[in-house]
């Protein structure tokens, strides 16, 4: 498992102490066209990136394509890295997936460090070893797990995000509390997003906790043979609805496509599983009061199931569902018919629109 290591406003710091504790060949840096602005000042006065080659890939899910690896390959190749060196991934969910990808399969594999610059990178896709990229239209279609080193978690980057970005990392926070305990799912619908945004102190404290949900399963099961695909709650509606939102051209942000896709599989647990009709409407409650609804309507259900069809936890064609029969009470591989499925399109419409 990484290192993880919680910050307070201190990553620069941070970082150099761990650095003075390791030996590595050569260091890079990975950053995104905005978070090389935003967020590398703020490495600013760690001695060990002095000397660091930097890498920079353009910003947005559009390009977490195998172009933009092949930059980072470039780069890494034409400065002679190894699998002594260190690339160090500075970004969003983007920019750790595409980085992790790139550096798994350099070299058969160098070092990474990620320090997570947005709430979903904090919670979702900095920690736990998925790497990928997007391929053929299709969300994460290509991709490794490969564990980085250390994982720095500082929140002070929190307050750099917009209302939009912040809920699309809260979307996993809530999943997490769905698929493990009452009081961290209360705790996730009880912040004070009602006020506007939570502050930083309470964020923090709930991305401790939901990481550790996260790092529990993981430790687990590292390769998503069963516990882990607990995880993926939301995700196969969610892909699915992100998936077309790209082909619309009307691109959702992962978080916003993950609390469309948690209405729609809360429906299904419902349905399939039994879960709490009470528990289903409140978490459907919260979502539909701060999130934008994704537009789409019957002429477009066929494509969404096609999109299910490429989900990576189907098995013999068959559609898999992680779906829950109560909070904590996860239930993997289940299956949906296409009936369902579509009754899960009209479930949607109908309560968020």
């Amino acid at each position: 498992m990484s290192e993880v290591i919680f910050c307070s406003d201190h990553i620069a710091a941070e970082l150099t102490s761990y650095l003075s504790r390791r030996v590595y060949d050569k260091i890079y840096v990975l950053t995104d066209t905005h978070t090389r602005e935003t967020c590398l000042p703020l490495l600013d006065g760690v001695p060990a990136l002095d000397g660091a080659t930097h890498a920079v890939i353009e910003a947005g899910d559009m390009h977490k394509d195998i172009a933009q690896v092949i930059d980072v390959w470039r780069v890494l190749s034409r400065t002679g890295a190894s699998r002594a060196s260190l690339l160090i991934n500075l970004g969003g969910g983007m920019v750790t997936d595409l980085g992790g990808f790139a550096a798994s399969s350099f070299k058969r594999g160098i070092h990474t460090l990620n320090i997570p610059t947005t709430l979903m990178a904090a919670v979702d896709a900095a920690a736990g070893g998925k790497t990928g990229i997007n391929f053929n239209g299709l969300k994460n279609e290509v991709g490794a797990f490969y564990m980085p080193d250390c994982v720095m978690i500082d929140c002070g980057f929190l307050r750099t995000l917009d209302r939009d970005n912040l809920l699309s990392g809260y979307a996993e926070m809530i999943k997490h509390g769905l698929i493990s305990s009452v009081g961290l799912w209360a705790d996730a619908l009880n912040s004070e997003w009602t006020a506007g945004r939570p502050g930083v102190e309470t964020l923090g404290r709930l991305v401790q906790e939901s990481v550790a949900v996260k790092l529990r399963i993981v430790a687990e099961d590292p390769h998503e043979r069963g516990l882990r695909k607990a995880l993926n709650f939301g995700h196969t509606v969610g892909h699915a609805f992100e998936s077309l939102s790209f082909a619309k051209r009307r691109p959702l942000l992962h978080g916003h496509a993950v609390a469309a896709g948690l209405v729609g599989e809360l429906f299904l647990s419902h349905r399939c599983c039994g879960f709490p009709s009470a528990a289903m409407r409140q978490t459907i409650r919260f979502i539909k009061a701060g999130y934008p609804p994704f537009v789409f309507d019957c002429h477009d259900y066929d494509a969404l199931y096609e999109c299910m069809t490429h989900d990576k936890k189907n098995e013999n064609g068959v559609i898999r569902f992680t779906l829950l029969s109560d909070i904590g009470e996860v239930r993997i591989d289940q299956e949906a018919d296409r009936k369902l499925v579509m009754e899960a399109f009209d479930f949607y419409r109908d309560v968020i629109f």
